[in-house]
């Protein structure tokens, strides 16, 4: 058992950075990811760190950065949020097509206009198709847990693909919880050392990394990148279960709450899950069958699981924390909705946007999702697919 520690989830994340100890850090500060290389910066001024922090002047140039020090054979880590993270797009699917296994928190926040710096999954879903592995934390212990998870899932020799762990600007990254700070050296002995596959500074076995692929050669690559990104998704399950081995808190794919015999299901991702849970516990002692099927591996997408532990389900609800943005209903509900289509279940999906820009969702917001679940079992009847929670007037 580690040390019980009351911190901010920015904080538990330059933690886990610290006994981490890339050989890189690049990054530039935006809020509110701005504490987590600043933590670091502290960390190696106090010689708690050797690893190398370097200051950009964008973040387009700190994935740049990490592009090439990971190339070299590094180990390489950084944090972005929002805004940077969009400026850092054309890197993204650098990284990830030259197999870098780069490992990023992200602060998940909104993107302008209008100027908004508060959170919502704007951000990691519009990146959701650069290649990265993404991991969502529902709160400062899972944003700890989940990047010591992520470095040995990256750097996998199956997987050898960058991921990112995601959790809700503000609502976990500036909110103090009580979470388990482990030990040092068993985080060190737990990830273990490093061996990069096919380092530059081999100057005894060159290699070219980035190189120029013709129309005969492209499609093979990105097919071979592919593979890369959907082996990640067993090494994620046995990487889970071994932290669980040694730390005592296991992970999977997905967190199932109370869904066994779940009639009326909420499907989400982040911080929400945490009042989800709240709201569920409080239906069950009132005889209500309500679930959650929290969201942890976003990408690559479990469709085959998280649609099996869906059957029992009679309405399920999906919660994205991002703008349809034209599509028919969010990135989440889109996703849930095609792994369903092949199966036995039946049960009308309908899709709520909440939680945009930092809008607070509280328990009688979820309460009212289960409300229209409950309805539309009892009516047979979906009056809305899509709607908004805790929205000022129609959305339309």
């Amino acid at each position: 058992m580690g040390k019980k520690v009351a911190l901010t989830g920015n904080e538990a994340a330059a933690h886990a950075i610290r006994q981490i100890n890339p050989d890189v850090i690049a990054a530039f500060p935006i809020t509110p990811s701005t504490p987590i290389p600043q933590a670091v910066a502290q960390f190696i001024a106090d010689g708690e760190m050797d690893t190398e922090l370097v200051t950009v002047e964008s973040e387009h140039s700190a994935m740049s950065a990490c592009i090439g020090a990971a190339a070299a054979g590094g180990r390489v880590m950084t944090a972005t949020s929002a805004n940077g993270y969009a400026l850092m797009w054309e890197m993204l699917y650098i990284a990830s097509g030259m197999r870098l296994p780069i490992v990023m928190a992200v602060v998940a926040r909104a993107l302008s206009a209008p100027l908004n710096i508060h959170g919502d999954h704007s951000d990691i879903m519009g990146g959701r198709d650069t290649g990265w592995i993404q991991i969502i934390s529902e709160n400062s212990q899972e944003a700890y847990d989940n990047l010591i998870q992520a470095v040995k899932i990256a750097e996998n020799k199956d997987v050898m693909t960058p991921a990112l762990v995601a959790q809700d600007g503000f609502n976990t990254s500036h909110t103090i919880e009580i979470w388990e700070l482990e030990d040092d050296n068993k985080v060190k002995e737990f990830i273990g050392e490093y061996t990069p596959l096919f380092p530059l500074l081999d100057t005894d076995d060159p290699v070219t990394h980035g190189a120029w692929a013709p129309p005969n050669w492209y499609f093979e690559h990105k097919i071979n990148q592919l593979k890369g990104l959907l082996n990640s998704k067993e090494v994620v399950e046995k990487v889970g279960k071994e932290f669980g081995e040694v730390f005592g808190r296991h992970y999977g794919l997905y967190e199932d709450y109370k869904l066994d015999d779940a009639e009326y299901v909420i499907v989400a991702a982040g911080s929400v899950c945490g009042t989800t849970k709240d709201v569920v516990d409080n239906l069950r002692e009132n005889g209500v069958k309500a679930g959650l099927l929290k969201i942890r591996l976003f990408r690559p997408f479990p469709y085959r699981e998280l649609a099996e532990a869906l059957q029992s389900a009679k309405a399920i609800a999906v919660l994205d924390r991002v703008s349809p943005a034209g599509a028919q209903g969010g990135p989440l509900f889109n996703e849930i909705r095609s792994a369903l289509y092949d199966t036995q279940t039946r049960a009308p999906v309908i899709n709520y946007t909440y939680g945009l820009g930092g809008r607070d969702t509280q328990p009688r917001h979820i309460n009212s999702v289960f409300e229209t679940l409950k309805k539309i079992v009892e009516t047979g009847k979906v009056e809305k697919q899509f709607d908004c929670l805790n929205l000022r007037g129609e959305w339309r």
